[in-house]
């Protein structure tokens, strides 16, 4: 299977299908999204996560979710919208690329005075937009991250930025995918990511399905993997970063910027501008998003793994700091420290 037929949201005019990701690697099942309740379940469960894969879901969903919309009147279909909005994006709050994409789809109405169906077409379109050109953005983001590579690289990945966490390619697993089309022969090694496995259930069901050379390893694997000198690179995704280059990603990202730093391994994120936020100063500034602690100890098992009455802590992501940070690989190219600076100019080009 290439990297094309994987597809996390079917989408058009009538009808939105998503790839139940929390049912990979078992099963291959798209549901229906009918409405607002259940694009917002599809992202609060997660089955479809990722970064950019959120913001898709959440502009499709919104038109989906007004698509039955019955009134004539520009101004409550303009309110209705509005409200649909704040809804979904409660989903997940730490991904910028939710309420980015929310945004973008009502500022495409706020001049707009034609008639309601022609507001629902606007819609369709901008949604259908942002999805075409988050693929163009992984795939430049896929060009950039090739260069700072070479032939043969093992490269360390946690969580799941690829295909399915995107519209298609990925944002970190983009130039592994790049590399296989010109056999660079990437050795990958996939941390499980605890507690949801999204790299044990996608990133290896992925780079499997693409015929990418894979291995994976429990997270608490990654220093003995870095200390046999297995890993040339670290590449992971983010959900949204600091002014100052500060990066949230799934939990656990940093303790692997940190590993990587003690082994001399560049750590590489890539980070779309659309997950940028100059407006958050740093990366304490990021709301954390806090999970059901069942995740951890009940989710995967038959039986619990833990006495009944544990308290329980389920971060969903942490903030790697931007000294940890090698390079930030955009669609708009490589960033470099100092990120304060770097980073503005990129979203200026």
């Amino acid at each position: 299977m290439k990297v094309e037929e994987i597809v996390p949201i079917r989408f058009s005019e009538r009808q939105m299908l998503v790839l139940d990701q929390t049912r990979l690697p078992g099963e291959e099942k798209y549901i229906e999204m009918f409405g607002k309740e259940d694009v917002f379940v599809a992202i609060k469960k997660m089955k479809v996560r990722g970064a950019p894969a959120i913001g898709i879901a959440a502009a499709c969903g919104l038109y989906i979710s007004m698509l039955d919309y019955e009134g004539r009147d520009l101004a409550d279909f303009r309110h209705e919208v509005h409200e649909t909005a704040l809804y979904l994006a409660k989903a997940r709050p730490t991904a910028v690329n939710l309420s980015w994409a929310l945004n973008r789809m009502e500022e495409k109405l706020a001049s707009y005075e034609g008639s309601v169906s022609g507001a629902k077409r606007l819609l369709y379109e901008e949604a259908t937009a942002i999805r075409k050109e988050d693929e163009a953005s992984c795939r430049r983001m896929g060009e950039y991250g090739l260069s700072l590579l070479k032939p043969g690289m093992g490269i360390l990945t946690h969580c799941n930025a690829g295909t399915l966490a995107t519209a298609k390619y990925g944002t970190s697993l983009s130039p592994i995918y790049l590399g296989q089309e010109k056999d660079y022969g990437f050795r990958v090694f996939a941390d499980e990511t605890r507690p949801a496995l999204q790299g044990a259930r996608l990133t290896a069901w992925e780079l499997m399905k693409a015929g990418v050379d894979v291995t994976l390893i429990c997270d608490n694997m990654a220093s003995q993997v870095m200390k046999n000198g297995w890993i040339d690179a670290v590449v992971v995704g983010c959900d949204r970063m600091a002014a100052n280059g500060d990066g949230a990603n799934k939990i656990g990202t940093s303790g692997v910027a940190i590993l990587a730093r003690e082994y001399g391994i560049p750590f590489y994120m890539f980070v779309p501008t659309s997950t940028i936020d100059l407006e958050c100063e740093k990366g304490e500034d990021i709301e954390i998003e806090l999970r059901d602690g069942k995740e951890i100890y009940q989710m995967w098992y038959k039986e619990p793994m833990a006495p009944e009455g544990i308290k329980t802590y389920n971060p969903s992501f942490d903030v790697t700091p931007a000294e940890y940070i090698t390079a930030v690989i955009t669609e708009k190219g490589i960033a470099y420290p100092p990120y304060t600076d770097s980073l503005k100019e990129i979203m200026e080009r």
